[in-house]
C-alpha cells in the first residue's frame, strides 16, 4: 500500500477483504455506488474499520487490563512481553512517551518501583534494562522469589485488582489465584486431578472456562455459581426488578425501614467484630450495572473518581488515594471486617472523618475507611446513600440526595453513550414522501461583543499598559520575593501528584508558556512540590505548586493587609469608578536570587524553578502588598484604595476621574506594571470590589454572597461551622450584634469538644441568615 496512490488506496485495500468484511463493504458499495465508496479518503475508510471491527467497548476493556497489568514475582520478561503487546494494542495510553514510562513504573513490584522511578525517564528502555538488573538483585538479595517460586500472601501488593488483569492457568498455586475486587469475576476450578479438559471449545481469558459465544464472565452473589450475574439469577428473591424502581431498604429481608446490619434475621448477634460488605466492581462493568453509579466529582478539592454501591455496607477510600487528601486517619476502637463478595475477609481499623464530598455545588459530610481498592478511588455504600436519604434512579444512572433544608439535588452517573442512528438518503426520502416531519437543528454560537480599548476614554491613549500577555521577566523593583527559613530547615521534595488527563495536557502547555517566556527554567534543587489546578472564573485552570511543607518551614511576613472596613471609609462622597486587576500579578514580581532553587516543583515532565514569585507561597500576599503600596503611595486614601493586585479608582464627578484615571494609568506605564482588559471595569456608577457592592449611595452586600448563605444547610461539623462563619463574619460590619447571635456557632468549633447542634443553635443560625439577606445600605 506505501506506493499505491492516495485515489486508488481504497479500491486496492478492499480488493483483499473476505468473508464478513467483504459482505459489510459490499453493504457500502450497494447503499452509496461503486465509484462514491472507492472515492472515500482513506482516513474515513480506515475509521470505519476500526468503527466495526474495533469497537471502543473492546479497547476500553483492553485499556482496563493495561491499567492494572502487574510484574508477578520476578517474572520480569513475561511483564515486559506483555507490556508491549499492550502498548501495541492501547496506543493512547502510551503516547506520549512519559505516559508508557509511568505504566511501566505502574506495573512493578515496590521492591524495584522507588529506585526505577528515581532514575533519568526520558525514555522507555533504559528503563527496562534498569528494571532487569534490579530485578535481578533483589533475587539475589532474597527480596523477590526465584522464577517460578511465588511471594507469601502477607507480602502481596495490590490484593484487590481485578482479576482480568492476567490469566491464571489452572496450575497455579491457590494462594496466587486473583482475589476478586469486583463481585462479577470467576476462577476456573482446579482439574489438575481429572486429567484436564479435553474437548474443543476455546479457553475463554475473563472467566477461565471453556466455551463458545460471548462469555458471561460472572460469578452470582447470590446463588455462588459462575456463569450468570446476580441480576439474572433465577434464586434471586426479586428477579423482576423495575430499572426505574428505586432502591431502598434492607438486602437480607427485603423490607425498607432498616439497614442489612440491623435486620433481626442476621445470625451473628454474639459480639464479633463488626462486619460489613464491599462489592467493588469493575469500572467498565459499572456502566452497564443498573445498581451502581459512578462518576468523578470533588473530594476535599481533589477530583475522584467514586463508585455509588448499593453493595457496600459502609463507604471506603482507597488507600493511595487517600494520601492526597493529606488528611489524619483516626484509630476506630474495633476491627472492622470488610467481607467482600467471594466471601473472602480484610480487616481496617482506621476511618478518615470530615471529608468533604461536593456534589452539585453541595459540600457534604463523609467518613471513609482507607482500604486498597482497584478501580475506583472511592466506594460510598449504604451507610452514607441511607443516612443523606439518597435514591438511585436504575435505568437513568442516577442519584438523588435530599439536603436537610428540603432541597433534592440529582447527581447523573456516567453511562455508556447512546448510539446515533444513521439512515441512507433513500430511506430518508421515503419517509418524507410519506409524511413523516423532517426537522433541521442548526446550532450557532452568538458572539460575545468584545470591549476594544479604543473605545475607552483615556484608556485609549495607554495601550502599552494593557498588552495581550506578558511581555517577559519583569525588571528589578524595589521590592522582591524572599523566602526566609526557620533555623535547621532542611529542603522538602515531594512526588508529583497524580493528575487527569486533561489536567496533564494542560500542564504541558502552561510549562512550555512558562518557558517561553522565561518565568520558569529547569532545576537542580534539593527542593521539590508537587504541581495541582484551581479553575478559575473564565473556566480556565490556574497552575499551581502545593507548598504547603516550604510554607511550614518559612518564616511568616508580618505586613499588614488593610482592613476591609478601613478601605471602604475612603469612599465616600464618590459617584464615578474604575477597577483595574494586574494580569497575572505575581509573575510580574522577580525571587530573590537566592531564593529561586526554593521554589523548585516537580512534574511527570520535569524538575523546574520559577524566577517570577508563583501561586501559593505564604508570604506572597504580604509582599506584593508592601510592591503596591510603595507604588501607589502618592495617590494612596486620596482617590485610590489598594488590595493586593486588585486597583480601585474613585471620584466625585466625571472631569475629577478623568484626571485620577489619567495619573494612575501614567504611573502603570512608569513601573511597567501590565493590567488585563478583560477584568477591569472603567467609567462605571456602581462597583463590585471586595465582595461588596459600591455606589453613590453607599455599600451593599453583594447578592452572589447572599444567595449562597441563603441557601447554606445546617452545618454538621465544627469545620462546616467555621466556612459558614467565616462568610457570614465577612459582612459583621451589616448586622448589629453580630457577635452575640453567633456566640453559640462559636462554642460548636472546637475540634476536641464533642460536636452539638441544638435548637439554641439552629435558631441563632437561621437568625443570622436571615439578617444577611435583609442586611441594610450603609
Amino acid at each position: 500500500m506505501s506506493e499505491c496512490s492516495d485515489e486508488n488506496r481504497v479500491k486496492y485495500a478492499t480488493g483483499t477483504l473476505e468473508g464478513p468484511a467483504l459482505t459489510w463493504w459490499n453493504t457500502h458499495v450497494q447503499t452509496f455506488g461503486l465509484e462514491t465508496a472507492n472515492s472515500i479518503p482513506w482516513d474515513n475508510f480506515t475509521r470505519m474499520l476500526h468503527e466495526e471491527y474495533c469497537p471502543r467497548d473492546e479497547i476500553r476493556k483492553l485499556e482496563e487490563k493495561f491499567w492494572v497489568h502487574k510484574m508477578v514475582g520476578s517474572e520480569i520478561e513475561k511483564y515486559c512481553t506483555r507490556f508491549h503487546e499492550l502498548c501495541k494494542l492501547c496506543p493512547a495510553m502510551v503516547t506520549p512517551e512519559y505516559k508508557k514510562i509511568e505504566q511501566f513504573i505502574s506495573g512493578l513490584p515496590e521492591q524495584i518501583q522507588s529506585t526505577v522511578t528515581a532514575s533519568d525517564r526520558t525514555t522507555i528502555q533504559p528503563l527496562i534494562r534498569l528494571a532487569h538488573k534490579l530485578t535481578d538483585q533483589a533475587v539475589a538479595q532474597g527480596k523477590l522469589p526465584k522464577r517460578g517460586e511465588h511471594l507469601k500472601p502477607q507480602e502481596t501488593k495490590r490484593k484487590w485488582e481485578p482479576s482480568n488483569n492476567r490469566t491464571f492457568s489452572p496450575q497455579q498455586p491457590t494462594q496466587h489465584r486473583p482475589t476478586p475486587a469486583k463481585v462479577f469475576t470467576a476462577t476456573q476450578q482446579n482439574t489438575q486431578g481429572k486429567g484436564g479438559y479435553q474437548g474443543n471449545s476455546p479457553k475463554c481469558n475473563l472467566c477461565n472456562y471453556h466455551h463458545f459465544g460471548p462469555c458471561k464472565k460472572g460469578k452470582c452473589t447470590n446463588c455462588g455459581r459462575n456463569g450468570h450475574l446476580t441480576k439474572e439469577c433465577r434464586s434471586n428473591p426479586n428477579p423482576n426488578l423495575n430499572k426505574n424502581e428505586t432502591l431502598k431498604g434492607c438486602f437480607t429481608c427485603g423490607k425498607p425501614g432498616h439497614m442489612r446490619r440491623d435486620c433481626p434475621q442476621n445470625k451473628n448477634t454474639s459480639g464479633n467484630p463488626a462486619r460489613g460488605r464491599a462489592f467493588v466492581i469493575g469500572s467498565g462493568e459499572a456502566k452497564d450495572d443498573p445498581n451502581v453509579v459512578t462518576g468523578t466529582f470533588l473530594l476535599n478539592n481533589v477530583y475522584a473518581s467514586i463508585l455509588f454501591d448499593t453493595g457496600a455496607d459502609r463507604s471506603f477510600i482507597s488507600s493511595d488515594f487517600s494520601r492526597s487528601l493529606n488528611m489524619t486517619p483516626t484509630p476506630l476502637d474495633y476491627k472492622y471486617t470488610v467481607e467482600l463478595a467471594d466471601g473472602k475477609l480484610i480487616e481496617t481499623q482506621h476511618i478518615i472523618k470530615g471529608c468533604v464530598l461536593t456534589l452539585a455545588d453541595h459540600r457534604l459530610v463523609i467518613d471513609l475507611m482507607p482500604v486498597t481498592l482497584g478501580s475506583f478511588d472511592v466506594v460510598i455504600g449504604m451507610e452514607w446513600l441511607s443516612a443523606n436519604h439518597a435514591e438511585i434512579v436504575c435505568n437513568e444512572k442516577i442519584v438523588r440526595i435530599t439536603l436537610p433544608s428540603g432541597e433534592q439535588i440529582s447527581i447523573q452517573g456516567e453511562r455508556r453513550g447512546i448510539p446515533l442512528n444513521i439512515m441512507s438518503c433513500m430511506k430518508a426520502n421515503k419517509y418524507l414522501k410519506k409524511g413523516y416531519t423532517a426537522i433541521l437543528a442548526l446550532i450557532t454560537e452568538q458572539p460575545k461583543k468584545e470591549r476594544k480599548i479604543e473605545d475607552i476614554a483615556i484608556v485609549r491613549d495607554y495601550p502599552e499598559v494593557f498588552p495581550d500577555d506578558l511581555p517577559g521577566l519583569p525588571p528589578a523593583r524595589q521590592v522582591e520575593s524572599q523566602i526566609d527559613l526557620t533555623p535547621g530547615a532542611a529542603p522538602i521534595a515531594k512526588a508529583p501528584y497524580r493528575l487527569a488527563p486533561t489536567e496533564m495536557q494542560e500542564l504541558s502547555n502552561q510549562l512550555q508558556e512558562l518557558l517561553d517566556k522565561g518565568f520558569i527554567r529547569p532545576s537542580f534543587s534539593p527542593w521539590g512540590a508537587p504541581v495541582l489546578f484551581v479553575k478559575k472564573k473564565d473556566g480556565s485552570f490556574r497552575m499551581c505548586i502545593d507548598y504547603r511543607e516550604l510554607n511550614k518551614v518559612t518564616i511568616k511576613n508580618r505586613y499588614p493587609l488593610p482592613r476591609i472596613d478601613d478601605l471602604f471609609d475612603q469612599l465616600q462622597g464618590s459617584s464615578y469608578y474604575s477597577k483595574i486587576d494586574l494580569r497575572s500579578g505575581y509573575h510580574q514580581l522577580r525571587v530573590q536570587e537566592g531564593d529561586i532553587p526554593k521554589t523548585a516543583f516537580r512534574t511527570w515532565y520535569g524538575h523546574y524553578e520559577f524566577l517570577v514569585m508563583p501561586f501559593g507561597l505564604t508570604n506572597a500576599p504580604a509582599v506584593f502588598m508592601d510592591l503596591m503600596n510603595r507604588v501607589c503611595k502618592p495617590y494612596l486614601d486620596k482617590f485610590v484604595i489598594v488590595f493586593i493586585d486588585d486597583i480601585l479608582i474613585y471620584s466625585k464627578t466625571q472631569e475629577e476621574h478623568a484626571n485620577h484615571l489619567r495619573r494612575v494609568l501614567e504611573l502603570l506605564k512608569k513601573e511597567q506594571l501590565y493590567v488585563k482588559l478583560s477584568k477591569c471595569d472603567f467609567w462605571i456608577r456602581e462597583v463590585q470590589f471586595l465582595g461588596h457592592v459600591v455606589n453613590e449611595k453607599g455599600i451593599h452586600v453583594d447578592l452572589a454572597k447572599i444567595e449562597a448563605i441563603k441557601n447554606w444547610a445546617a452545618p454538621k461539623t465544627p469545620t462546616e461551622v467555621r466556612q459558614f462563619l467565616g462568610l457570614a463574619g465577612y459582612y459583621r460590619r451589616f448586622i448589629e450584634g453580630f457577635s452575640k447571635i453567633a456566640q453559640s456557632l462559636t462554642s460548636r468549633t472546637h475540634k476536641d469538644k464533642k460536636f452539638e447542634w441544638g435548637e439554641k443553635q439552629g435558631d441563632a443560625f437561621d437568625l443570622l441568615k436571615q439578617k444577611l439577606c435583609s442586611a441594610p445600605i450603609l
